[in-house]
């Protein structure tokens, strides 16, 4: 009876705020140009200061990842997400094409449906807080379960900064209690106009179910190959600085190593100095039995966690400074879980003769479970970098970048995003870092460049070329060929 009581209490929670949010929306839809970006700065700005109490807040609730990197994430959030789209033009005319005398106008898409994950629960509420109403959306959140306070708090502090500049209340929402019953009576509300979905596969197809338009992302199984050209000691820097960062939650971390047989003792030794373990085949043993499920899922206890509380959960035994365990492994696949994503600083290792061994090898790894998502390559040579991103199946291929950095625009000139999606090889409705313009319906007025009787004109002129004639003098056109068969029959039987 309990749980009737509180499925019932998150449902009626879940219709009014949505029914504020269409209320606010509304309203907002009003605003000009300049203050919707009054209203998102002042949003920024109280993200960025609270940036340490969230991330505080968020590793205590969740028992997921490292403070002081949370910090970091939420600033990115506030700060180089901000600086990225404060410039945006996102109220009534946007674009003026005066050569082919279109114009395009901004409309929003309404009210926003927003799934959070537990891995970035405040940052993620930050970035789609802010995109959202950018584009002159409302949005409402459904938190994780595992992370429902401290992402409430995150939508709280900014929800507050937004109305204390002349946001209208309920732009911004957040259900307390998140039941399934909850998210699926969000997700499926008629005045929900979209879903952005981040998070596991499972809330990712329940978005896509609903029978809304989606944004969602798909795992990341991320592949990062040393090539024999790399400097190898930036390339497992790159790597282990990406891969231990928040303890590996973020989706476009390193899942793998690959690298060139003749290079591999250089690459080894360079793992060991900067903190990395390879394991012996018992110890994979034991990994691959603490950190996978007997239905072959992810056991959760592992994720953000730091290598040494995994090997110590696991049996192994490692050195205190022990940053990455690395796994070297002969195969891809089900009887190989580690080869799959991890959320967690553990690499698969593999050893290649050479880039086009690797390139299979990626392709297995993404095909397992990151397809469309990212892969890097630790290269100098500009050709095989070429190869590698012509026939890989990923959207970001990352040169000689920290992967965790690199995808989500953080070291690269990719949009800034926490949101990446996959497009169709990896189930999503777009390839690109989720930003605004993605929130937006664009109309647009179209003067005409020409009249009817120049467009009948253009497309009945004929080619002004001489026309090809045979020996007899006849035309060639399609037929030319039977033409001159008949000729030549008919000269035959003049001569005989």
């Amino acid at each position: 009876m309990l749980k009737i009581d509180r499925d019932l209490l998150a449902i009626q929670e879940v219709r009014n705020l949505v029914a504020k949010a269409k209320e606010a929306q509304r309203i907002l839809d009003t605003y000009p140009q300049e203050k919707i970006d009054e209203i998102v700065k002042a949003m920024a700005e109280e993200a960025a200061e609270a940036s340490e109490w969230l991330a505080r807040i968020a590793v205590e609730e969740t028992d997921i990842g490292v403070y002081e990197d949370k910090v970091i994430k939420n600033l990115f959030a506030a700060k180089r997400v901000y600086e990225t789209i404060k410039d945006l033009k996102t109220v009534g005319f946007i674009r003026k094409d005066e050569i082919n005398k279109i114009y395009e106008i901004a409309e929003p898409v309404g009210v926003i449906a927003a799934l959070t994950p537990t891995t970035n629960p405040t940052s993620t509420a930050i970035f789609k807080s802010l995109i959202s109403v950018k584009a002159r959306n409302a949005i409402v959140f459904s938190p994780h379960p595992r992370a429902a306070d401290c992402t409430c708090q995150a939508v709280e502090i900014m929800h507050k900064a937004a109305i204390r500049v002349g946001a209208p209340e309920g732009i911004l929402g957040c259900i307390s209690t998140p039941t399934l019953e909850a998210t699926q009576t969000l997700l499926r509300h008629p005045d929900v106009n979209l879903v952005l979905a981040t998070g596991g596969s499972e809330m990712v197809k329940a978005a896509y179910s609903a029978g809304k338009p989606a944004y969602g992302v798909g795992p990341g199984n991320v592949p990062a190959y040393i090539e024999r050209s790399a400097n190898v000691r930036d390339a497992v820097n790159a790597i282990i600085a990406s891969k231990t960062f928040d303890n590996g939650t973020i989706c476009a971390s390193e899942q793998a190593v690959i690298c060139d047989r003749c290079i591999a003792q250089e690459v080894k030794n360079n793992f060991t100095e900067l903190g990395g373990v390879f394991l012996n085949p018992e110890e994979i043993y034991k990994l691959e039995k603490y950190a996978f499920r007997h239905d072959g899922s992810l056991n959760p206890a592992i994720v953000g966690k730091s290598a040494v509380d995994i090997a110590e959960k696991a049996g192994i035994k490692v050195p205190k400074s022990a940053r990455v365990l690395l796994a070297p492994l002969s195969g891809v696949g089900k009887q190989y879980p580690l080869s799959k994503e991890k959320l967690s600083p553990i690499l698969a290792y593999y050893e290649v003769e050479d880039w086009k061994e690797a390139c299979q090898l990626c392709i297995e790894l993404l095909n397992l479970g990151g397809l469309g998502h990212t892969m890097s390559i630790h290269s100098n040579d500009e050709e095989i970098i070429k190869k590698f991103a012509l026939e890989k199946p990923a959207f970001r291929i990352l040169v000689n970048q920290p992967s965790s950095f690199g995808a989500i625009g953080a070291t690269t000139g990719l949009v800034p995003s926490l949101t990446l999606g996959c497009g169709t090889w990896g189930g999503n409705a777009t390839s690109d870092n989720i930003g605004p313009m993605h929130l937006m319906n664009i109309k647009r007025v179209a003067y005409g460049v020409q009249t009817v009787d120049e467009l009948k004109a253009s497309l009945l002129a004929k080619e002004n070329k001489p026309k090809e004639c045979n020996a007899a003098g006849v035309s060639k056109g399609l037929n030319a060929s039977i033409i001159d068969s008949i000729v030549e029959e008919v000269l035959k039987r003049l001569n005989s």
